[in-house]
């Protein structure tokens, strides 16, 4: 059993795309749903969907993987922030920017799951969960 969702969801990306998988398998919740949109939204995966019925008990997220043609991954680096045993919280005015602005900070916030930059124009803070790019 997994404690850290969203950990287990950046690995198993970062695993999938040091074996240039087309395709990666994750268990699906509301966070890694909206944190699948937000990276779909910025161009790091080209698409993702939630497969299974209603009547199973766990659902699953197949994350479509970008890759350039000549096969380098659209994501080069993932980091997880906060953890469970540490939570990491910023407030608007100190949220970094990731390579200068290339890369994306995963926030959640009192008004949901949102990028950084997002979440400064919006002036509200919340947990920095993880930063790619």
């Amino acid at each position: 059993m997994v404690t850290d969702t969203i950990g287990d969801y950046l690995t198993r990306i970062r695993n999938a795309q040091l074996r240039k998988k087309k395709v990666v398998s994750v268990p699906s919740s509301k966070i890694l749903k909206a944190m699948s949109q937000i990276l779909k939204e910025e161009g790091f995966i080209m698409d993702f969907e939630e497969t299974g019925e209603k009547t199973d008990i766990q659902k699953s997220l197949k994350l479509t993987l970008k890759y350039s043609n000549d096969d380098k991954a659209a994501i080069s680096g993932l980091k997880r922030i906060s953890k469970p045993g540490v939570r990491t919280y910023v407030g608007y005015r100190n949220i970094p920017k990731v390579l200068g602005g290339f890369g994306i900070t995963i926030l959640t916030t009192s008004k949901g799951l949102m990028t950084g930059s997002r979440a400064k124009e919006m002036k509200i803070g919340g947990e920095y969960l993880c930063k790619v790019w």
